[in-house]
């Protein structure tokens, strides 16, 4: 079985965002593979191994620098990757499905996985339009996978429940958390990654005229929140300048 992962890099979680020239700074920022993304390498891996056979390749579009995170895939246990830098291309998350949908349409699949959303925008969209773009069927959301002989099952949570979902290969599954628990690369595989194959493509060769349809005007921070009052009055005086200070300051009553 061929699985594909689409794996994206983002921030840790723990970063503190700085703005530059009116940018996300990303210098000296410490970078990762987005964490629903890893439960689609893990949960390839599994398939894999489960199989006994098969091949895992992980496909990213971004920097130079998304290349860590491939290296970080191809330490688990993936076989090769594929970085299409996209530097200089105007992104939004159409456009980034366009470009990996262009980069799957050269390539052999049977399963393509993803992260159901990326922690840094959380648009929960690039997934779901490459399904869309290649005509595939899709399950979203999965928290339990079944792979058979021309089919997968998709397990997913629901208000009360739980949706079982049935669809014939090829197809696309998005990861939800709880879907599998990811390894902690091995020396050994730290030391195979150096060796596998990581193939880097420019966007911009592909041929493609997709155009963004979203526009960021501006990136700012939100307001810094002003320390809480404490009133250590007798009673009475302390209801007073609260009911005062919501009243006139808060402006909620």
């Amino acid at each position: 079985m061929k699985l594909v992962v689409l794996l994206k890099q983002t921030f840790d979680t723990e970063a503190k965002i700085v703005l530059k020239d009116g940018k996300i700074d990303d210098s000296g920022v410490t970078l990762i593979i987005n964490p629903y993304d890893e439960f689609a390498v893990e949960e390839a891996l599994r398939i894999k191994e489960k199989l006994g056979q098969g091949e895992v390749v992980v496909v990213s579009a971004g920097s130079d620098r998304a290349q860590e995170a491939l290296r970080q895939a191809l330490a688990m246990g993936a076989d090769r990757a594929v970085l299409v830098k996209t530097d200089g291309l105007q992104l939004d998350e159409s456009v980034v499905a366009e470009v990996l949908a262009k980069v799957l349409q050269q390539m052999e699949y049977d399963l393509i996985l993803a992260g159901w959303r990326a922690i840094d925008d959380s648009s929960a969209q690039v997934g779901v339009r490459v399904a869309e773009i290649l005509g595939l069927p899709q399950i979203n959301l999965v928290t339990k996978l079944e792979v058979e002989e021309g089919k997968i099952t998709g397990h997913r949570e629901i208000e009360g429940g739980t949706e079982v979902v049935e669809v014939p290969l090829p197809a696309l599954v998005t990861a939800q958390r709880g879907l599998n628990e990811p390894r902690y690369p091995s020396m050994k595989g730290i030391m195979q990654a150096k060796k596998k194959e990581l193939k880097v493509i420019n966007a911009a060769d592909l041929g493609l005229n997709a155009t963004p349809k979203v526009e960021i005007k501006e990136i700012f921070l939100p307001k810094g929140k002003q320390a809480g009052k404490i009133f250590t009055d007798e009673p009475a005086v302390a209801v007073a300048k609260l009911v005062k200070a919501l009243r006139e300051e808060a402006k909620v009553i």
